[in-house]
């Protein structure tokens, strides 16, 4: 036998633990007697022996006669002839363990100081994403400011929007969220100083980007920063809230020819800011999603200055879509701002159609959620779209069974396609939020305010909130691609993987090498933030806290700002030398709020516009 320790299955084996073991009255005694100096002494005289017979007669004699003085009832149980014997010989009660009075609050406490150190936990990685944010800015600050966006690769600022410094605005009401006072001064004080002027002179501009981008980041700063009573107790730095506002008018009032200039209530794609005049895009189409991804900020514009003429014009759009022919909701992605019709059959829910559906209702919640309100239309469109979103469009990948949205680019008789661009993941936050309007799951189940579409909405929801992070946790980089492929039946390419051969999906995501690249996207994160509000469910925040470690690694630039990604299947990733106005106005600002308390920017009271500025729901 070895001489080192014995497992503790089986070191005790032939240890005499007689000791412990329970011994009856009559074998104590006898161990008396017989073990003891008794047996030496008394035992050798027969005066010895007869005293320690009737020590035991004795004590014999009282166990048999004993009594007890409980009523009679009670007594046959507990006391009495032979049950009196076995109470004398009987062991106490075990007492059940009690904690000192020290455990005892302790314990009580345990369930306060978990939720304090995860609540700590969260404060801790929603600090680091500010101070990602932070590091975004200096990279801009240093090389790009004014500029629209930033090359961090090159130290250097391109204007691809405008030229209106798109990046500014966008990234100011982050930086109110935040509380990074340092950005939010720099940031109003060239909105002040600057941004007024270079609307004035300024070209050719995209109607859907500057109104989502720079109109939605000025009248966000507006509201954030004390405007219409803004937030209560919130001190903001910079100019006074009436500058964003008063520049928010000019801006619209220029952006507000797209929709004159047009023969119908489609607007033109493009606008020139100098001299208000809108213009149709080269072959003569407007995208669906962004003729009707205005409403939210035009509508606002129209409550806080008084003028209505922004609201109406914007929401004609709506008025005139209800009347046109759809497939069980869904719509083409192109439309014809001459004739007012759709123009060809291509369906999907990415690149030029997504925002329709998000604003269906979402403007709907901004305008009035009741049953018999004017745009109650708004709400049944949406309805309608989903449905056909679930009969036509949702699909499952083999070999393990991903939903997905796949594409129908030759209309509803067509072959549907395994294709799902990135941009597709802001629908499982809008599917949760119309469902439960803005409130948790669990208030909207005690309040039996849940149908059953409603139901079915939040599980698919949540079945393609998984999606679109495996979308994510298949590459090598843990960043997604810009659009994926499903494994489907009948559609099966190999060699085209993310690059992560430890994930459980691997085989069931195609990415196709065109497609490989990442533009510091914020839809998957959008959803990541809707559906933790919604379902309270912790892993939401696991998944978003993995992509922003993905982020971090992959596409910091130490010498400021953040890059996007030619390939994440690969490692080291190539870099792509951009850092879109999206990343600091939508990505972090998201996953920031996906770390914070629910009660900042709550669902019930506030809208994000497309670009993820917040507005207050009257």
């Amino acid at each position: 036998m070895s001489k080192g320790g014995l497992p503790y299955s089986i070191k005790d084996v032939d240890y005499d633990n007689a000791k412990f073991r329970p011994r009856s009255f009559f074998k104590v005694m006898t161990h008396l007697l017989l073990k003891t100096s008794i047996r030496n002494d008394c035992f050798k005289c027969s005066t010895g022996k007869l005293l320690a017979l009737l020590m035991i007669g004795g004590l014999s004699y009282l166990m048999l006669t004993h009594t007890s003085t409980l009523p009679s009832d009670k007594a046959t149980i507990y006391g009495g002839g032979v049950q009196g014997f076995r109470k004398f010989f009987r062991k106490p009660p075990r007492l059940p363990p009690r904690l000192s009075p020290d455990e005892t609050v302790s314990n009580q406490n345990s369930s306060s100081l978990d939720r304090e150190k995860y609540k700590l936990k969260w404060t801790d990685r929603q600090h680091k994403v500010k101070q990602a944010f932070i590091h975004a800015w200096s990279g801009y600050k240093k090389y790009a400011m004014g500029y629209d966006e930033l090359m961090p690769l090159s130290q250097r600022g391109t204007d691809g929007l405008g030229g209106l410094g798109a990046t500014v605005v966008d990234a100011l009401d982050t930086a109110i969220i935040m509380g990074v006072d340092d950005v939010v001064l720099d940031a109003g004080t060239w909105i002040e100083k600057h941004l007024l002027e270079r609307i004035t002179v300024k070209g050719q501009v995209n109607l859907f980007e500057t109104s989502i981008r720079v109109l939605g980041g000025l009248l966000s700063a507006y509201h954030l920063s004390g405007g219409e009573h803004g937030v209560d107790g919130v001190k903001v730095h910079g100019p006074k809230p009436s500058v964003y506002l008063d520049i928010a008018k000019n801006l619209a009032d220029r952006l507000l020819s797209a929709f004159t200039a047009s023969p119908t209530s489609i607007p033109f794609s493009d606008v020139v800011l100098r001299d208000s005049s809108g213009h149709p895009a080269p072959d003569g189409l407007s995208s669906t999603a962004e003729v009707s991804s205005v409403q939210l900020e035009f509508n606002y514009l129209s409550s806080v200055s008084n003028d209505s003429k922004y609201g109406v014009e914007a929401m004609k759009v709506f008025e005139h879509i209800r009347s046109l022919p759809k497939v069980e909701g869904l719509v083409p992605i192109y439309i014809n701002p001459q004739s007012g019709e759709f123009s060809g059959q291509n369906i999907r829910l990415g690149s030029r159609g997504d925002s329709y559906y998000e604003y269906l209702l979402k403007v709907w919640l901004q305008r009035g959620r009741s049953q018999d309100s004017d745009f109650h239309y708004l709400r049944e469109m949406y309805e309608e779209a989903m449905k056909g979103v679930r009969n036509l469009l949702v699909r499952k990948s083999v070999p393990n069974g991903l939903v997905f949205i796949g594409e129908l680019p030759y209309g509803s008789e067509s072959t549907l396609s395994p294709k799902m661009d990135h941009l597709v993941c802001f629908l499982p936050g809008t599917l949760a939020l119309g469902a439960t309007k803005g409130i948790t799951k669990k208030q909207a189940m005690k309040d039996n305010l849940l149908s059953f579409e409603d139901l079915e909405n939040l599980k698919l929801a949540e079945d393609l909130t998984k999606t679109c992070f495996e979308m994510y946790s298949v590459t090598s980089t843990g960043l997604a691609p810009e659009i994926a492929y499903f494994k489907v039946e009948g559609f099966s390419e190999e060699g085209l993987d993310g690059g992560n051969k430890s994930s459980y999906y691997v085989n069931d995501i195609i990415i196709k090498p065109a497609d490989r690249h990442n533009l510091l996207r914020p839809e998957t994160v959008e959803s990541l933030f809707v559906l933790y509000r919604i379902t309270e469910d912790p892993k939401y925040r696991e998944w978003g806290w993995k992509i922003f470690e993905a982020f971090e690694k992959y596409t910091k630039v130490d010498s400021g700002g953040f890059t996007s990604l030619n390939d994440v299947t690969k490692l080291p990733p190539e870099r792509r030398d951009k850092m879109e106005t999206f990343f600091l106005g939508e990505t972090l600002k998201y996953i920031y709020l996906l770390f914070s308390e629910s009660t900042v920017l709550p669902l019930d009271k506030f809208v994000f516009n497309t670009e993820a500025h917040p507005l207050p729901l009257h």
